[in-house]
């Protein structure tokens, strides 16, 4: 080590008890020494994920949230209660990703050769001041990008990256995303773009649809709009996509997806077939902005998939050094294609104040916020 540390830091949990009440708390952790091949990063920038919102909140109603004491709680749903039961009684930290500066190092050469640099990591419980993990975990930031820079250099831009990496590896040659005004879609957008992959936005508004039209992109279908089964069919008769990743989860959509997929193939067909056509049609759910069953109506032939999608198994099934490659990459772009908006900054314990719950939980487009502990 190279730079004494305080024995505590604020570090925020998440606690959902067995009578049905979420509370959120900072507590005084214990800032962990490095061992010989561990870091302490000083997190200064951390965001609010839809996916550390589903930790941070789990199935709680925010509409009931208010403080006591020093607690922030609301009250849990019996049916949303029996979905967290793996998580009862524990407090939980949260935070999947951030970045900081590496103050403390053990005696191993790679540790110490990050002393006083700007790295962002990914290994969970980031909303906290400080972080002790494996100094191969962490990704040198450039020299002229902040810790607000690349506190998002996992989440989004690897689940960008690696869904292109599944529609190669798939045989698909074209994508169709949704909710893509996103965070997310905008990133995925830009990394098509320079990638040359055709891709089919799906957005919820006009609105939204400008938002992605200005940032150059060629194909979007609004799904509110009359037309959105014509538009997305001449979308996917232009592109050939055949492969969808829905944020959306619940209701019609996913099906509605495959069923314009079907009718895109069949403009092509030679022949009739009952099963329809042998092209085969490809939906993976990787995120759940409804929370309603989904919705299928069959009117898509018998070569189709609807299934699920996580980023961590993705990227763990790619060889070392393609993600390692992946990673430099994001690294390289990540002031341009991988670069990420907020739509403002707080502190621990603004996280914990119901007004600003009620903003963040939101998950509205343009809305992503980050979290800096440093602010404390």
């Amino acid at each position: 080590m190279t730079q004494s540390l305080p024995a505590t830091g604020l570090q925020l949990r998440s606690l959902i008890t067995a009578d049905g009440r979420l509370e959120l708390s900072l507590v005084d952790a214990p800032v962990v020494a490095p061992g010989p091949d561990e870091i302490v990063v000083r997190i200064e920038a951390t965001p609010i994920n839809p996916s550390d919102l589903g930790l941070l909140v789990g199935a709680a109603d925010m509409a009931t949230a208010r403080v006591e004491g020093a607690v922030t709680v609301a009250d849990v749903p019996a049916q949303g209660l029996r979905a967290m039961a793996g998580r009862l009684g524990e407090a939980m930290p949260v935070g999947n990703e951030g970045a900081g500066v590496v103050v403390a190092a053990g005696e191993g050469a790679a540790a110490q050769a990050l002393i006083g640099k700007t790295v962002a990591i990914l290994g969970g419980e980031m909303y906290a001041q400080y972080r002790t993990l494996r100094a191969d975990a962490a990704l040198i930031l450039p020299d002229d990008a902040t810790a607000a820079d690349g506190a998002s250099c996992f989440v989004n831009p690897l689940t960008a990256l690696c869904m292109v990496e599944t529609m190669r590896a798939e045989g698909h040659k074209a994508l169709v995303h949704t909710a893509a005004a996103s965070n997310l879609g905008q990133m995925l957008n830009r990394l098509c773009l320079k990638d040359g992959v055709a891709l089919v936005n799906i957005v919820r508004s006009e609105a939204q649809a400008n938002i992605l039209r200005e940032l150059g992109a060629v194909h979007v279908v609004d799904s509110t709009s009359p037309d959105f089964m014509s538009d997305m069919t001449e979308a996917l008769v232009t592109t050939g996509a055949t492969l969808a990743f829905d944020a959306i989860g619940g209701g019609k959509l996913a099906g509605q997806i495959l069923t314009a997929m079907e009718a895109a193939a069949n403009r092509t067909a030679t022949t009739y077939s009952r099963y329809g056509s042998s092209v085969h049609k490809q939906v993976y759910i990787y995120g759940m902005l409804d929370t309603r069953p989904t919705e299928l109506t069959r009117a898509f032939g018998l070569s189709w998939g609807v299934g699920g999608w996580l980023l961590t198994p993705r990227l763990a099934g790619l060889p070392a050094e393609r993600r390692g490659a992946l990673r430099q990459r994001v690294a390289a772009e990540l002031k341009t294609t991988f670069a990420s908006a907020y739509a403002g900054e707080l502190s621990l314990k603004d996280v914990l104040k119901p007004e600003v719950i009620a903003v963040y939980n939101r998950r509205a487009t343009g809305e992503k916020y980050l979290i800096n502990p440093s602010l404390d």
